[in-house]
This record gives C-alpha cells, sequence and structure tokens, in this order.
C-alpha cells in the first residue's frame, strides 16, 4: 500500500496550493490529505476572525497532529514554507513515513537571517500590534517577495486567493523563544525517515540557506534539490511540473 500524503499549506495559503498535484498523486495510488489550518477555509474577501490573531504555532501542530492520528496508517508529510516547519514540528511527534519539505521556512535551529525576507515582510511587520492581530501581505511585497519569477496573471490570482492568518504565529517564526510551549525546538533525532528538500535559488521569503541548513539537521536520508532561477512560490508551470517529477521519484522507494 502505497502511504498517503499529507499535505500542509503555507502562511496566507490554503489547501488549493496544492490544487494541481493532489489529482496527479491520487492517480498515482495515494491518498492525499490536504486539510485548511485553523480560519484558513474562508472566503478571503470576509474580515478575519479577531480569534485568529492568537492562534499560535503549537494550535496549528496540535491540530495537525489530530488529523494524522485519523490515518490508518504513517503519511508522507508534505509542507510548503510554513507548512514545511509544521510538517517537521509534527513530524517529530507522530510516526511518519517520510517527509517532503517545500520552500520550508525555519525551525529554531535553521534560522537564517536575510534582507530579502525583512524586505518582504517589512509591511507586515511595522504595523502597530502585528504580533496580536490578524495578519495579510499587500500586493507589492507579495509581487516581488514570494511570486517572483511567477508570470503576472498567476501572480495576481494566487494573491486574490490569500487569506488572513495570525500575526502571534508570525512573531513566533520570527522569534522561537516567544513560543511558550517551545513549539519550533525539534529533536531532530527523531526526524529519521527519508526526506526530499527543495527549494527556489531565489527564494527571497524562506531562503536557501534554510532549506540548506535543514537538510544537514535531519537525521535521515536526504534528497535535496536546489532550483535555479525560481522564487518562493512553486505552484505553477514547469517549475510546478519538475517538484513533482522530483516527488513521484522519490515516493518510487515506498513502493
Amino acid at each position: 500500500m502505497k502511504p498517503p500524503l499529507f499535505c500542509i499549506h503555507g502562511y496566507w495559503a490554503t489547501p488549493a496550493t496544492f490544487a494541481r498535484l493532489k489529482p496527479r498523486f491520487e492517480a498515482l495510488g495515494h491518498d492525499v490529505i490536504t486539510p485548511a489550518l485553523p480560519y484558513h477555509d474562508r472566503d478571503p474577501g470576509l474580515p478575519p476572525p479577531p480569534e485568529l490573531g492568537m492562534m499560535t504555532i503549537e494550535d496549528y501542530a496540535r491540530f495537525l497532529v489530530a488529523e494524522i492520528e485519523k490515518l490508518p496508517v504513517p503519511p508522507v508529510i508534505v509542507g510548503h514554507s510554513m507548512g514545511g516547519m509544521l510538517a517537521q514540528i509534527v513530524a517529530a511527534r507522530v510516526p511518519h513515513a517520510g517527509l517532503v519539505l517545500l520552500s520550508t521556512a525555519a525551525t529554531a535551529a535553521t534560522a537564517v537571517p536575510a534582507l530579502d525576507t525583512i524586505r518582504t515582510m517589512l509591511g507586515v511587520v511595522t504595523k502597530w500590534g502585528w504580533w496580536e492581530t490578524p495578519t495579510r501581505i499587500d500586493y507589492g511585497p507579495w509581487r516581488w517577495g514570494i511570486a517572483n519569477g511567477v508570470p503576472d496573471d498567476i501572480a495576481r490570482a494566487e494573491y486574490a486567493a490569500l487569506v488572513w492568518d495570525s500575526g502571534r504565529v508570525m512573531a513566533e517564526m520570527t522569534l522561537s523563544s516567544l513560543s511558550t510551549s517551545g513549539a519550533t525546538k525539534i529533536d531532530y533525532n527523531k526526524l529519521s525517515q527519508p526526506a526530499l528538500v527543495i527549494v527556489g535559488a531565489d527564494d527571497r521569503t524562506t531562503v536557501p540557506g534554510i532549506s540548506r541548513a535543514t537538510a544537514r539537521k535531519l537525521s535521515g536520508p536526504v534528497d535535496y534539490h536546489e532550483m535555479p532561477g525560481v522564487g518562493h512560490w512553486l505552484f505553477w508551470g514547469e517549475t510546478e511540473r519538475q517538484v513533482g517529477d522530483w516527488m513521484e521519484t522519490w515516493l518510487e522507494q515506498f513502493g
């Protein structure tokens, strides 16, 4: 039996991130589960619920653990951006067959300060109270730092689908000591299953150094790919096809 793929979307994103990869891998015999994180299954045009702003990384992790525990067999956990960070946190807590980390965000052990990241997020983190209120990025920084290299029509469509996210979660990703549960502090000895790590060489949000550091920290076998000329957003055109091809080849080890 092929392992299910449990796919975790990123910050401001939704399960639609995996809209094209999901049917591809279902056709290959994998069950593909794409949950929406709490408060992420809402119309982007709706105002955010105030309580979203104080959701924590631990809240997201516990939600995901509960969803994985419903599965009949250990999954391959797939995560993009913040979802990659959450995939590692969750994998240290539950049985899993492997990890696929796409443009992963940093844990406490893999942070890489970068001016590009600061420029991308500056408009969010300079608004008073951002750390305890819902956040959403403006189009200009999104286009420059997240959708760089993406055709304009695709970038605009993806931006229109973004939802609000938690300021508290962003604060904890920025400074791990703010997490009262220490959620981003991971025992990498527990991440010994096979892993696939993919990042764009021009990623300005979760810069390639984070993925390199993650690949070094993981205690199992790692396949690592850095994509020249590619930014943070991997889910379009030839870039997405290449990501899917690498995933398909890597998944063959599971039967």
